[in-house]
């Protein structure tokens, strides 16, 4: 799911589907923390293809879904939900939800001060923010291989693609902001990859390959496969992704 992709970042509903179908199936947990009633208004800030959306509307929750890829925006309103193309970091929405979701998303969104303001003026007084996103030490062999392939074939690495906070840290954050945090814990998650570290990399890496010439993008990525299968890649050749998770409640004060 996307809700501000580095500019590199292009997103096509089909692959996603077919690579990253587990991201809201693995969503379950933190939507079970939100715990949706029958007629409130919840936004989903980052709802991407729309899958676990409609699971939350299905409780009779009202559901808004905004996200930043238009192709993804499509398949979610495909699936009859209410989703919107918007930037992450200036939610145009001021009061009145119940609750703000995400999953999977927050990481995307390199400014997070920015992010976490526009939740609280999302929410009314007493409404509960809820999501789970990478969190410090996310794919940390990924992203090394990723940096040393890069590196084998002579190519600068870019700046990180992405955000990773503590629980302290983000903690603070949302402190800062407007709120009171009910509960925070960061979980490793090794997550199988139904389509291998290629499919991995095929939907998620593009931000590390933006400064490399097309030509070279294969043998990057075959390099940092070879790299990561003595720690990815077990000896029935399954892959699975070494994910820590930051999962939190927290309540608009």
């Amino acid at each position: 799911m996307s809700a501000l992709p580095a500019a590199s970042q292009r997103w096509d509903a089909a692959d996603y589907a077919a690579h990253a179908g587990f991201v809201p199936a693995l969503g379950q947990d933190v939507a079970a923390l939100l715990a949706p009633l029958a007629g409130e208004r919840i936004l989903d800030l980052g709802c991407g293809d729309g899958v676990l959306s409609v699971r939350l509307a299905a409780t009779g929750a009202h559901v808004v879904g905004i996200d930043a890829s238009p192709e993804l925006v499509a398949a979610a309103r495909a699936r009859g939900l209410d989703a919107r193309v918007g930037d992450g970091h200036a939610l145009a929405t001021d009061g009145g939800f119940d609750a703000v979701f995400s999953n999977a998303a927050l990481h995307w969104m390199r400014q997070p001060e920015a992010v976490v303001r526009g939740v609280r003026r999302a929410l009314r007084d007493g409404g509960r923010f809820v999501a789970e996103m990478g969190g410090h030490g996310n794919v940390a062999a990924i992203t090394t291989a990723l940096r040393a392939a890069l590196r084998l074939h002579g190519q600068a690495a870019p700046a990180f693609a992405w955000y990773f906070p503590s629980a302290d840290e983000y903690a603070r954050l949302l402190e800062r902001n407007g709120f009171q945090v009910d509960c925070m814990a960061l979980l490793p998650r090794p997550t199988p990859l139904p389509t291998g570290i290629d499919g991995w990399l095929r939907t998620f890496a593009a931000p590390w390959l933006a400064g490399v010439a097309p030509q070279h993008h294969a043998d990057v990525l075959a390099t940092t496969a070879e790299l990561l299968a003595p720690a990815l890649r077990d000896s029935d050749g399954r892959w699975s992704a070494d994910y820590m998770r930051l999962r939190f409640r927290a309540i608009a004060a």
